[in-house]
């Protein structure tokens, strides 16, 4: 709990400063009926029995729960030396480096985070990041619509069904059609995919991963949708990218990736991070900001902001987005994660996490009743068949201590008895066991 030094003359004086005359008046615009109307704490408490309080609060959340639970979002390990390394204080000031003479340090910051992005997804280019990974996914699909100029965009539905959502809500008074290809048994149907192409398609977006966990290689399908002048859209799981075939050499013209599992904690939902990547060609329908290295009129090193197609800047028409706040804290953040890693640890990060998807697999597919949805391959996450309600299941192992997944009929109908079960390199051999022995006495 932080100390809050503020005087009531301090207070004063920064009301004043801005031509407040109270607190009260400053939240003005905020309508009563949306301002909190109490903490419920009794007044005069002090700190220590505030402290104690808060913490009687928190202590009724569920803490140090076993969880198996991913569906875009992982519980990876992240070395204490992140922490460290984040907690400096110039970085929490550093936002948006418009002024290169004074902001060095963040500019070359963001540049190094680009680079390391580029490079994992195998692109030519990256921005500085967007708000996360839904987000990165729909400035994807209109740059493809402002580089194509066509209105048709063609969606998997094994794609997260939270980002579909996402698309389906920012879309929905544009003069776009968005085309939803059913999955086949947890994979993506290609053969429909392709069907669906034709020559008002602006983009195909697949997940790699998908969202049931299965490994695709979209390669053939890119190829025919450039074949009919429509770009191709990959969706990401970056700490995958170190050991899968990469989104560039799918033929993938824009990659993005929800970048929380670059060293950012699960929190309770974000601030996460949005990873855009692109060819070279597609570059100026990148929105957000781009920095670029150079040199001074002496020859010395230096980083500017190279590209940043910002309505403030340019014609309001010709933006290429509205929502271009790189996250500058959250994206230092992976780079650092990424930095200590390095390629080799990123790989036996994934490494390890697949192996004990597979061990748990293994494991729950020997109970009786419990079948793999697809005979696909899959990286760290996997899709189960259980004989009863995956909704029902989880709950009663949430009872002991065990998240066992992700019930995918939430998103998916028909498919009740279906449940999403993820691993990282935190999920030990001994908590996969007492997870399938739970299972077996639950169903």
């Amino acid at each position: 709990m932080p100390y809050v030094p503020h005087t009531p003359e301090d207070t004063r004086a920064m009301l004043g400063a801005i031509g407040a005359g109270s607190v009260e008046e400053l939240f003005a615009e905020i309508p009563l009926a949306l301002r909190p109307k109490s903490f419920d704490l009794p007044g005069g408490l002090s700190e220590m029995a505030t402290r104690q309080r808060i913490e009687d609060l928190a202590a009724r959340n569920s803490n140090g729960m076993v969880s198996f639970l991913g569906a875009g979002f992982y519980d990876h390990y992240v070395p204490s030396a992140v922490d460290a390394l984040i907690s400096r204080g110039e970085f929490y000031t550093a936002y948006t480096p418009y002024q290169p003479e004074a902001s060095q340090g963040t500019l070359q910051a963001i540049f190094e985070y680009q680079t390391a992005v580029a490079r994992l997804m195998g692109m030519e280019c990256a921005n500085a990041s967007v708000y996360d990974g839904g987000t990165a996914l729909y400035e994807a699909m209109m740059m493809a619509v402002r580089q194509t100029k066509r209105v048709k965009v063609i969606v998997s539905e094994t794609v997260s069904p939270i980002y579909r959502i996402l698309l389906d809500t920012y879309t929905r008074n544009l003069k776009l059609t968005l085309v939803t290809v059913p999955h086949a048994k947890g994979g993506t149907d290609f053969a429909a995919m392709q069907a669906a192409l034709d020559d008002a398609t602006a983009c195909v977006v697949v997940q790699n991963p998908n969202f049931f966990g299965c490994v695709e290689d979209a390669s053939a399908l890119f190829a025919a949708a450039k074949a009919k002048g429509a770009l191709a859209i990959v969706s990401a799981y970056p700490v995958l990218q170190s050991v899968l075939k990469t989104p560039a050499a799918m033929g993938a013209d824009i990659a993005v990736a929800e970048g929380q599992s670059l060293g950012l904690p699960l929190f309770f939902g974000g601030p996460y991070l949005g990873v855009m990547t692109s060819t070279k060609p597609l570059v100026r329908q990148m929105p957000g900001r781009i920095v670029g290295r150079t040199q001074d009129g002496q020859g010395r090193t230096g980083y500017v902001l190279t590209l940043q197609a910002r309505e403030q800047h340019i014609r309001r028409q010709k933006a290429t987005s509205n929502i271009c706040s790189n996250q500058a804290l959250c994206a230092l953040r992976s780079l650092i994660h990424l930095s200590l890693l390095g390629e080799e640890g990123l790989a036996r990060t994934a490494r390890v996490s697949m192996e004990n998807a597979r061990y748990a697999a293994k494991k729950l597919t020997a109970i009786k009743g419990v079948e793999l949805l697809s005979d696909k391959p899959f990286g760290n996450e996997f899709a189960i068949t259980l004989p009863r309600s995956a909704q029902d299941v989880c709950l009663t192992l949430i009872e002991k201590g065990f998240v066992p997944g992700f019930p995918l009929g939430r998103y998916y109908q028909g498919m009740d008895n279906a449940l999403l079960v993820c691993c990282t390199e935190k999920n030990s051999r001994r908590d996969i066991d007492i997870l399938a022995a739970w299972m077996e006495d639950a169903i």
